[in-house]
């Protein structure tokens, strides 16, 4: 049996992104294939003689900024220093007694982890402190081979030696809309320059990403595959009662089925969530919006008028709604009952939510921006993301028009269909193929 590991970067965090719902996705459907599925971490605790304190160290609680001792100033200059001479990870087997937390999607469905205490954290500062990548060995036996394939969630300062390496480009959003991003642009340039030279092959999740990573990093065409995303939503969710979720949405939020509009995703420039909000309050409809997400960067643009209509109270101030975080079932339960999701994003590199929605039988309204108009194709009402009026008529004609929304479904379903996991699972294949 062939072995993916992913990266476990992004899983790490305490609050997923949409990096960490792909590699959620990518084991999922690797394993589907029958592949075995493997995950390298990063942990700052260090190797321990107890399986089950290596694998506790992998979910450990981040603990608060504070200020390091001179000896651990000292340790995080040499790891960084040696970095480039190479990290070597241990391998930890599921023990079965740690219970992962729920809210970052629980244990992910890998047969084996691996782990090189402070990979990612001495990666980072050895590539911007002194130019260098970190090249990783698995530290792998006859009974615990190491894997056939590192699959890289994204560009990374790391590289494994002995296997072939994968990388996937999301998106060249720091070069291509540089004022969204809090990016060090030369050191983005750099991760994706290092990339292009250790990847035996590239992915991408979409057409016009492969698109910008040719023409952009001057990669030739064969070295790049686009797999598109999938999203795994589970059954229990998706085929839970209409009437239990009315009942959760009215008990918990006081909303109605089909009562109000919808934008979820991180509170950052590129998500367009200020005008969202301008156009929304412009257009008069009654149908409240609900917020949900957390402050990521660049934040202050994005609620200066929501904060303001708060500040000032008045009718508009309840019809808009704000919520930093909400479970991943609670979610599924709030896009199902939404009348639509807005997302008008200035440029994604695949568009996850305006999949969701599709999937989820609720009509969408996103834009132009990026790959938003290969995810949606005639299945959502697009707009410019630069214009107001326009995402306020598409608001008001989604409001009114009930025989719109229900065309929208109905395309949404159809369109969905392109992105099925079936349909990701041939991708991914192809993809391996060529480095296998």
């Amino acid at each position: 049996m062939k072995r993916i590991c992913i990266d476990g970067y992004n899983l790490s965090l305490s609050r997923g992104t949409g990096i960490a719902t792909y590699g959620r996705n990518l084991l999922i459907n690797a394993r589907e294939l029958g592949y075995g599925t493997e995950v390298l971490y990063g942990p700052a605790a260090p190797r321990n003689r107890s399986n089950v304190l290596n694998e506790a160290a992998l979910v450990d609680a981040e603990r608060p900024p504070r200020k390091l001792s001179r000896k651990e100033k000292i340790s995080r200059f040499k790891g960084a220093l040696t970095s480039r001479f190479g990290r070597v990870a241990h391998s930890i087997q599921p023990s079965g007694e740690v219970i992962w937390p729920s809210r970052g999607g629980g244990r992910p469905a890998a047969d084996r982890f691996w782990a090189a205490p402070e990979l990612f954290a001495h990666a980072s500062r050895s590539l911007q402190v002194y130019g260098a990548t970190t090249p990783v060995v698995f530290e792998g036996s006859s009974e615990v081979p190491p894997p056939d394939v590192m699959h890289w969630t994204a560009p990374l300062p790391v590289y494994s030696k002995k296997t072939a390496n994968i990388y996937t480009f999301h998106d060249l959003i720091p070069l291509r809309l540089p004022h969204t991003t809090l990016d060090d642009k030369s050191v983005f340039m750099a991760l994706c320059e290092n990339a292009i030279k250790r990847a035996d092959h590239i992915a991408v999740v979409s057409e016009t990403t492969r698109q910008d990573v040719m023409r952009i990093l001057n990669v030739p065409e064969d070295r790049v595959t686009n797999t598109y995303q999938s999203v795994s939503l589970p059954k229990s969710l998706i085929e839970r009662l209409e009437r239990d979720v009315v009942m959760e949405l009215e008990g918990i939020f006081d909303l109605g089925w089909k009562e109000y509009f919808l934008y979820f995703g991180a509170i950052e420039p590129k998500k367009n969530l200020g005008r969202i909000i301008e156009a929304y309050l412009s257009s008069g409809v009654k149908t409240p919006l609900i917020i949900i997400g957390g402050r990521a960067w660049l934040d202050e643009g994005e609620t200066a008028l929501l904060n303001q209509v708060k500040r000032d109270g008045g009718p508009n101030a309840d019809r808009i709604r704000q919520y930093e975080f909400m479970s991943f079932p609670m979610l599924v339960s709030l896009i199902r009952g939404a009348k639509a999701v807005l997302f008008p994003s200035l440029y994604e590199g695949f568009g996850l939510p305006v999949l969701e929605a599709m999937r989820l039988s609720t009509a969408a309204l996103t834009s132009t921006g990026g790959a938003l108009p290969e995810v949606a194709g005639d299945a959502a009402l697009i707009v410019d993301p630069y214009d107001v009026p326009s995402i306020t008529r598409g608001i008001q004609a989604l409001d009114a028009d009930e025989a719109l929304r229900t065309e929208l479904v109905a395309k949404g379903l159809l369109q969905a269909a392109r992105f099925t996991p079936e349909a990701y699972q041939q991708r991914l294949s192809e993809l391996y193929a060529k480095v296998l």
